[in-house]
C-alpha cells in the first residue's frame, strides 16, 4: 500500500543562523526548534503530528495491530524477587496496567499484598516509579516518582507496615539511588540545583552533590557528605556496605567505564580514603568482608576481573582473573560470588568460593539473559530473572549452596511459539571484524529474499543488547517479518576493548558492523533491501541516523526513536555533556572532525531517501527533542524521492522509562504499521 506523498510534509522556516567551528562555518537553519516552548516551535509540533497521523492512521493494518497488541500485552508479569529482613518484593502488571506495582509478600511465592501502586498517582499514567530501595529491616521504602517521563525525580518514604507515605518529600534528584543506613533512619541519595523552569528541557545539570536524608526533617536540613563545585562534571553514588560499617561513594565523570572510589567508616565525618584515586578504569563496589573490600574491574583486564582490596592494608589481590568471556556482573554470597559473564552475547552463570576457586556452572533455560540478581553476602540463596527471545522473563530461585536453580514463577503468555526459533550468526565488517547477530524467524521460513525485516541496533555506551523478550515483536514474527538484534562494537558485549572500538574517532566502525549486517541478511536470503527496516533509540537513533545517511541503498525504511542527530551541539543540553567520553566533542578541533563526518543532521543532501519516521517525546530531557525535529525538517527539505518523512511527538513522554502501557501500544502500533506498508 502506498504511503502518503511527502509533497504534504509541512514546511518550516529556515533561517540563516551559522556557527563557526575550528574555522568551519555551519549552517544551522533551525536553530530556533531548540527552543521548545516557543509558540512557532509548538506550531511545527502541531503540524507534523498531523501529518503523521493522517499518514499512519490511514494504514489499514493500524487499527488490526492494535487490537491484537493489546491481546499480546494482556498477561500477567512479574520481575525478580528481592529480600530485605525477613520481607520479600517484587514488581508485578496484571497485563494492561500502565505502571509496574509493587508488592511486598511473607515468602518469595506469596500473593502478598500491594505495596505502592504508581497507577493511582496519575489519572493518565504518566507519573512512574524511577527507582526504589528498601531498608535492611524492611521497615521503611525509600522510593522516587517521576513525571512525564523526565529524568528529573523526587524521593519519598513509605512505611511497609502501614503502607502509609511519612512527609518527607525530596525533590531535584537525578540518576541516583538510595542507600540506607543500618537503622533505618535515613538515607544517602544525590541530587543537582535544579535549573529555571524555561531550562528544565535544555539547561545543562552539573554539580552534583551527595546527601544524607534522616527522617522527618526537612529536605534543606539535609547533611552534605560530597560536593566538588571545582569538578562540576563529577558525580557522585553513595552505597552503605551490607555490613554497615562503610559509606563508599563511587566518583563518575560523563558516560565513560572509569570511576574514582572514596572510602569511610559510616559512622565517621571528614576525609574520605582514597581506594581508586584516578579514572583509569571502571571499578564497580561488589561488598565487604570486614575491611577488605571486593570490586569488578576491568583495571588491566577489558573482559572484567574480580579483585580485592584490604582498607588497612592497601593489598590488592586479584580473586578472579579476567576469562574469555566478558565479566557483567558479581554478586556476593555466603561463602561466594555468583559470576555473571557473557559468552557471545548471552548470559552464563558460575558459581566460586571466596577465593574465587572451586568453579561450578549454574545450568540456565537456555540461550537468554539473567537481569537483576538479588542476593545478600550472609545468605546462599539468590535471586534473578531470566528471559530469552521466545520466553518472556520468569522469576527464579537459585541455591547457591547445591547449584540449582529453581522457577518460581513462569508468565503464561497464552501464545504458542514453537514455530518460531533463534539463530546466532557473524556478520563480517568492513575491517574483518566477525560481528554478531541473534536472528528470530519462523521455523519453516524460506529463504527467497522476500520477508520484511526489521534489524535493531544500539552499538555505544559499552551497554550489551542480549536476547530479551518483547511481547510487540511478536506481531512483526506473526505478519511474516524476520527479527534481526545485531551486537555491534562500542556496545558491551565483549568487554572495554569492544567498546572502545566503536566510540570516539572509532565510531565508524559502529555504523560499518551495522552496514555488514544489513548486507549478510540479504546475501542470506532472509530479506533485500526494498524489504529491509532499521530501528534503534537513543544512541540507536543515531545509528539509524547515519545508516540512512551514509547508506541509504541498504535499507527500505528506518526508524529512529529519540536520536541524538546533532553530533554538534549534544553537549549543551542537559546531561549530553556526559556523552563526552563516548563521543567526543566538537569543541576540539579533532572531535568536530570526527563527529562532523558523520553527525546525522550535517550529512543530509538532496538525494531519494528511504521512508522514516523519527519519533521523540515533547518532556525528553536526556534527549532533547530539539534534534528530532531538525533532523526531521531538513530530511523533508531535502527529500526527492516519495518515500514520507514523519516526525512522531509523544506529549507527556520523555526519553522512554516510565511510559504507559497504553502509549507504548500506541506507539508499537505506529511503527509496525509503518514499517508494514513501507517495506511491502
Amino acid at each position: 500500500m502506498a504511503l502518503l506523498s511527502p509533497k504534504s510534509a509541512p514546511a518550516a522556516r529556515r533561517s540563516d543562523h551559522t556557527d563557526t567551528y575550528h574555522g568551519t562555518v555551519i549552517a544551522d537553519p533551525y536553530r530556533w526548534l531548540e527552543d521548545a516552548g516557543s509558540v512557532e516551535t509548538q506550531a511545527f509540533v502541531d503540524a507534523q503530528n498531523a501529518l503523521t497521523r493522517r499518514v499512519l492512521d490511514a494504514v489499514p493494518v493500524r487499527a488490526e495491530l492494535i487490537t491484537r497488541l493489546t491481546g499480546l500485552w494482556d498477561y500477567a508479569r512479574r520481575g525478580a524477587v528481592g529480600h530485605e529482613g525477613s520481607q520479600y518484593f517484587q514488581l508485578r502488571n496484571s497485563g494492561l496496567q500502565n505502571q509496574f506495582v509493587l508488592y511486598v509478600m511473607d515468602s518469595p511465592t506469596d500473593e502478598g499484598r500491594v505495596l505502592l501502586d504508581p497507577n493511582t498517582l496519575s489519572e493518565d499514567g504518566t507519573v512512574a516509579l524511577g527507582g526504589f530501595s528498601v531498608s535492611r529491616d524492611a521497615s521503611r521504602l525509600a522510593y522516587s516518582v517521576s513525571r512525564g517521563g523526565s529524568d528529573w525525580q523526587e524521593w519519598r518514604v513509605r512505611d511497609i507496615g502501614s503502607g502509609e507515605d511519612l512527609p518527607d518529600t525530596l525533590p531535584d534528584s537525578k540518576f541516583s539511588g538510595a542507600s540506607w543506613l543500618p537503622d533505618a533512619s535515613g538515607f544517602f541519595y544525590s541530587r543537582y540545583d535544579r535549573p529555571p523552569e524555561a531550562e528544565q528541557l535544555s539547561g545543562a545539570n552539573f554539580n552534583q552533590r551527595l546527601y544524607l536524608h534522616r527522617l522527618g526533617t526537612d529536605q534543606s536540613t539535609d547533611e552534605l557528605i560530597v560536593e566538588r563545585p571545582d569538578q562540576p562534571e563529577w558525580g557522585f553514588s553513595g552505597t552503605v556496605s551490607e555490613d554497615g560499617a562503610y559509606l563508599i561513594v563511587s566518583v563518575w565523570k560523563g558516560t565513560a567505564r572509569e570511576n574514582l572510589i572514596w572510602v569511610r567508616p559510616l559512622t565517621r565525618r571528614g576525609d574520605f580514603k582514597e581506594v581508586v584515586a584516578d579514572f583509569r578504569a571502571s571499578y564497580e563496589f561488589v561488598d565487604s568482608d570486614g575491611p577488605l573490600l571486593y570490586f569488578r574491574t576491568d583495571d588491566g583486564a577489558p573482559k572484567g576481573r574480580l579483585v580485592s582490596q584490604h582498607l588497612e592494608t592497601g593489598e590488592v589481590r586479584e580473586v578472579v582473573p579476567e576469562g574469555q568471556s566478558r565479566l557483567l556482573e558479581v554478586l556476593m554470597v555466603a561463602g561466594g560470588f555468583v559470576l555473571h559473564t557473557l559468552e557471545d552475547a548471552s548470559s552464563r552463570l558460575t558459581l566460586v568460593d571466596r577465593q574465587g576457586q572451586h568453579t561450578r556452572p549454574v545450568t540456565l533455560p537456555g540461550l537468554g539473559s539473567v537481569g537483576a540478581l538479588n542476593g545478600h553476602a550472609s545468605n546462599p540463596e539468590v535471586f534473578l530473572s531470566y528471559t530469552s527471545f521466545l520466553s518472556p522473563a520468569a522469576s527464579y530461585r537459585l541455591d547457591t549452596a547445591s547449584g540449582e536453580l529453581s522457577a518460581l514463577w513462569i508468565p503464561e503468555l497464552g501464545v504458542d511459539l514453537s514455530g518460531y526459533e533463534v539463530r546466532q550468526e557473524f556478520a563480517e565488517s568492513q575491517d574483518g571484524t566477525r560481528v554478531p547477530m541473534f536472528i528470530v524467524t519462523r521455523g519453516d521460513l524460506t529463504l527467497d529474499g522476500s520477508h520484511p525485516t526489521l534489524l535493531y541496533g544500539y552499538g555505544g555506551f559499552d551497554i550489551p543488547l542480549t536476547p530479551s523478550f518483547e511481547v510487540s515483536r511478536l506481531a512483526w514474527l506473526e505478519a511474516g517479518g524476520v527479527l534481526a538484534v545485531a551486537n555491534l562494537r562500542g556496545g558491551g558485549e565483549y568487554g572495554e576493548a569492544w567498546h572502545q572500538a566503536g566510540m570516539k574517532e572509532n565510531k565508524q566502525n559502529v555504523f560499518d558492523d551495522f552496514a555488514a549486517c544489513a548486507r549478510h541478511l540479504a546475501a542470506r536470503g532472509y530479506t533485500s533491501p526494498q524489504h529491509l527496516g532499521i530501528e534503534g533509540g537513543s544512541n540507536g537513533g543515531l545509528l539509524v541516523g547515519a545508516t540512512l545517511t551514509q547508506h541509504p541503498e541498504l535499507i527500505g525504511a528506518a526508524v529512529a526513536h529519540v536520536g541524538v542527530m546533532d553530533m554538534l551541539r549534544f553537549q549543551h543540553f542537559t546531561i549530553g555533556w556526559a556523552w563526552v567520553s563516548d563521543y567526543g566533542s566538537s569543541d576540539m578541533p579533532d572531535g568536530f572532525a570526527t563527529l562532523h563526518a558523520y553527525s546525522p543532521l550535517h550529512n543530509l543532501t538532496q538525494r531519494a531517501y528511504p521512508a522514516t519516521l523519527l519519533t521523540t517525546g515533547d518532556h525528553d530531557d536526556r534527549v532533547v527533542p530539539a534534534h528530532s525535529y531538525k533532523f526531521a525538517a531538513e530530511l523533508q527539505h531535502l527529500q526527492q524521492g516519495g518515500a514520507p518523512i514523519l516526525l512522531r511527538i509523544q506529549t507527556r513522554a520523555g526519553h522512554g522509562a516510565g511510559k504507559p502501557t497504553r502509549l507504548i501500544i500506541e506507539e508499537k502500533a505506529d511503527v509496525y504499521a509503518f514499517l508494514l506498508a513501507a517495506l511491502e
